[in-house]
């Protein structure tokens, strides 16, 4: 099993399981479900075996498949990985089991048009799919591709599920979501497919593939931190750009988030969660991947001006998210703030920072996981998403509010949880590079604490409001998607070494590839004193 292909079963699996869902007869609508749950669960025990084998502090890239693609473009299928693709690996295939089970009812409020279900589940795969080989490709193309292509599943599944059939509005208001979402993207690959064409024009004239070029991502990464790409800086930034446009619209990063509330409101909430949680980090991942080390001069060039943008995320997504009515929407916000963090940890590049920033994607997926979910959960039993509509809920379904807080408590990095140690990491290696934006993305941790606070004071302390008194409790479906993401920020809340131990190496090795090292600490002289001393 050493020459085993485990990257292209990886996520080759994920693809075959939905075509086979979409073949069961319509009829099957059980038996749809089941099949997608069972093929995500065989994935994700293949993305533990991945894991498994991968050698932390061992090759850059491991596990690597290369085969002959398109040869007059110098297009290959090279897959590999390093402990960044590792951790979001586990991200991607644990969170895709238990949103299946959350989703088990979703497809049932479009109506009982028939496969509904088996589309429903099919999409989800094919997500799933896509993600994955974009963690896993080693050539440009490829990545491109897939990066682009996840947006058609993830459309259909954002416009054609999330509310009743007979409610015409918000039909329209899914139509309008799934189309903005769609065309802020496309955009933004267009933009990303010029600089990657642009990118290989430049490996053609340096000879990188022979006369043809390369997409090799490994060839062009070494060319371009040896000098050998053969551009000036005013090149170089323009590809710089292009990419980095693509990603921080997939992000998203202020000011290209707009798209971001609205799609997660109109979709389901299981869906909602695979775009925040799962496709978002495609465009962190090529950030980290991408820019970094295909263009080192760019990424300093360019770095101070996205921390800036960065931390005015961090505080809009906060402050946005305070003056929120409608609780999904407010949970949105708070995910523009994190995805602020993220890339101002990318961009502080330090080992700490980056470090966090990665840890920090891991949890960030599984902290929304739970507290979108857990949210959906609330809003399908009362069927409104206004949060003065709601009050006095921990008396009518107190474990439902307590796993609602502890989500709550992870979002705003509470000691203990998850997401502290991702951020206190990104702002403790950011300090050391840019000590004002630190400064400032740390009172964003007061913002989260009222958005929070003040979100679980009014839905659910206090009387039983009118209406509330029905809501029943977490049942065991329920219980079977919380538990473990509950479960998994009190164990990496307390105990993240073993995710740590995937991705140090790697964040160094990146910081190494492109000559880039930790600033040396300021240390005050200390003062002379007449006797020779000194104090």
């Amino acid at each position: 099993m050493t020459n085993y292909p485990w990257l292209t079963t990886l996520w080759l699996l994920p693809m075959v399981g939905a075509v086979v869902v979409v073949a069961l007869p319509a009829h099957w609508r059980t038996a749809a479900r089941w099949t997608g749950l069972a093929v995500s669960l065989v994935t994700l025990a293949i993305g533990i075996v991945v894991a498994a084998r991968f050698i932390p502090g061992g090759a850059q890239y491991q596990l690597v498949e290369s085969h002959r693609w398109i040869p007059a473009f110098g297009a290959g299928y090279t897959l590999g990985v390093d402990g960044i693709a590792v951790a979001l690996i586990l991200l991607t295939a644990g969170l895709v089991p238990l949103l299946i089970v959350a989703g088990w009812k979703d497809d049932r409020e479009v109506g009982e048009a028939r496969r509904v279900a088996h589309i429903y589940v099919a999409l989800t795969l094919v997500v799933e799919s896509m993600v994955l080989i974009s963690f896993v490709s080693l050539d440009i193309l490829l990545f491109y591709v897939f990066f682009e292509v996840m947006l058609i599943p993830m459309y259909f599944l954002i416009g054609g599920f999330g509310g009743a059939a007979a409610d015409s509005e918000r039909r329209r208001e899914r139509s309008r979501a799934a189309v903005k979402f769609l065309l802020y993207n496309l955009f933004g690959g267009l933009i990303m497919l010029a600089a990657v064409i642009g990118l290989y024009v430049l490996t053609a004239r340096g000879h990188l593939g022979g006369s043809g070029g390369t997409f090799d991502f490994r060839a062009v990464v070494a060319a371009a931190n040896s000098g050998h790409l053969g551009a000036g800086p005013a090149v170089l930034n323009a590809l710089f750009l292009g990419f980095m446009f693509a990603f921080a619209v997939k992000a998203p990063l202020w000011p290209l988030h707009t798209w971001l509330p609205g799609a997660a409101v109109s979709a389901t909430p299981s869906s909602a969660v695979l775009m925040m949680a799962v496709v978002d980090k495609v465009g962190t991942f090529g950030m980290l991947r991408y820019c970094l080390l295909l263009f080192p001069h760019s990424t300093h060039t360019y770095a101070p001006l996205i921390s800036v943008l960065a931390v005015i995320g961090i505080a809009y997504g906060a402050i946005v998210a305070i003056g929120q009515r409608d609780v999904m929407r407010l949970i949105a916000y708070t995910s523009i703030s994190h995805f602020g963090f993220i890339i101002l940890g990318i961009f502080a590049m330090t080992n700490q920072s980056g470090a966090g920033a990665t840890l920090y994607m891991v949890n960030h997926g599984i902290s929304t996981a739970a507290l979108f979910l857990i949210a959906g959960f609330l809003v399908s039993r009362r069927g409104t998403r206004m949060i003065d509509q709601f009050g006095g809920v921990q008396k009518v379904a107190p474990v439902l509010a307590g796993t609602f807080l502890i989500a709550g408590l992870a979002t705003l990095s509470l000691p203990g949880l998850a997401p502290f140690v991702s951020e206190f990491l990104v702002l403790v290696g950011t300090y050391t590079r840019y000590p004002v934006a630190a400064v400032i993305a740390t009172s964003a941790l007061v913002l989260a604490a009222l958005y929070i606070l003040w979100m679980y004071q009014r839905a659910m302390t206090g009387p039983v409001k009118e209406g509330n008194e029905r809501i029943r409790d977490l049942v065991p479906r329920e219980l079977v998607v919380v538990v473990p993401l509950i479960a998994a920020l009190l164990f990496l809340g307390v105990y993240p070494k073993p995710l740590l131990n995937l991705i140090n190496p790697a964040v160094a090795g990146t910081l190494t590839t492109i000559g880039v090292h930790d600033p040396a600490p300021a240390v005050p002289q200390a003062a002379t004193i007449p006797d020779g001393g000194s104090k």
